[in-house]
């Protein structure tokens, strides 16, 4: 087991050592080529690159944010970039290192006059403590998960998933703090998602904002802005608001594959379709009356959890057909062992 971590570790120091000189690249040619179809084809051969490199870890927690960092991230970052949008694009143009922090990691600085590093206070310690102990009880509580309802096990595996992308991201903010020693300020990748009461506020200010972020400036925003024309602002918009969903959907459906290498069953598409047309039923219902009513957050809340949790499984059906929740488990279990967490 050793060795296959140790193997796993050095593929992974290999991918991102490609990486990084990939983006050495397109910091020192494309980034001086003018921005459109010129700066694109430049960029082609790195983005091919992105699309290739998850492809040799199998470890899901080495693969995910490979894949999550530098196929999505980083590549609608390119896209962007070829474009002179997005976080790369900046006058002046920013320093080697940012650039390359930038490209490669989920983190988006924010322009203000005086920035500086988000610290994390005392009460944000204490949070992420207490999830970190949240997230330790779930995976013990996991070799009872087929006694559980499968309401609950939904729950379990959001929460273990929320927990864990929210602690990768801390350890990606003090890796960047780490980095600059400058004034640096970071922009939330979570806005505590469990408060959420409504689809629209769940997945346009809660969770994974990062992500959120990118969507509509590479689909959401061009889409619309071309679309407002022939069907007019309102009607773009929700137009937008659904194909952005579908696009998300399809970088979960690849993410599936660079995790499970099988063919997809789009139940992971189903499921932001369906959260597409629901937030796009919130728009317009809340167009339509207009402030003159809204729902209280005590029936709301419940309501938003309640429509998560049904659709839930679609999200979680083609991992758990595949093991992959039984090895994130075992992967997980390995982890807190080793961090002394974990005494079975």
């Amino acid at each position: 087991m050793e060795e296959y971590w140790l193997q796993e570790v050095k593929t992974l120091i290999n991918i991102w050592f490609i990486a990084i000189t990939s983006i050495c690249y397109c910091y020192f040619i494309p980034a001086h080529i003018s921005h459109g179809i010129p700066r694109l084809l430049s960029l082609l051969p790195i983005i091919t690159i992105f699309s290739i490199l998850p492809l040799p870890i199998s470890t899901v927690h080495l693969a995910f944010p490979t894949f999550f960092f530098l196929l999505w991230l980083g590549n609608f970052k390119l896209l962007l970039f070829a474009f002179n949008r997005g976080p790369l694009s900046s006058k002046p143009s920013l320093p080697f290192v940012t650039f390359i922090s930038i490209a490669l990691f989920p983190i988006n600085p924010k322009q203000h006059s005086n920035n500086k590093l988000l610290p994390y206070s005392a009460t944000k310690s204490f949070l992420l403590v207490l999830k970190l102990t949240i997230f330790a009880e779930i995976v013990h509580v996991y070799p009872f998960k087929d006694n559980l309802h499968w309401s609950v096990v939904v729950i379990l595996y959001f929460t273990h998933m929320y927990i864990g992308f929210e602690f990768g991201f801390a350890l990606t903010a003090l890796f960047v703090k780490f980095l600059h020693g400058y004034d640096f300020e970071l922009d939330p990748h979570f806005n505590e998602p469990y408060l959420a009461t409504s689809i629209q506020d769940l997945w346009g200010r809660r969770w994974n904002l990062m992500s959120s972020s990118i969507l509509r400036a590479t689909v959401y925003n061009p889409l619309r802005t071309m679309l407002v024309p022939s069907l007019g602002k309102f009607r773009a918009q929700l137009v937008g608001i659904f194909v952005t969903f579908v696009v998300s959907g399809l970088m979960h459906e690849l993410m599936y594959y660079y995790l499970m290498r099988v063919p997809p069953t789009w139940e992971v598409t189903w499921f932001f379709v369906l959260h597409g047309v629901w937030t796009a039923v919130e728009v317009v219902v809340k167009k339509a009356v207009k402030g003159r009513f809204s729902l209280p957050r005590a029936v709301s809340w419940p309501l938003t959890l309640a429509f998560l949790v049904l659709t839930g499984w679609l999200f979680f059906i083609q991992p758990i057909r595949n093991g992959v929740d039984a090895k994130i488990i075992s992967e997980h279990s390995i982890l807190l062992k080793y961090l002394g967490l974990n005494q079975g």
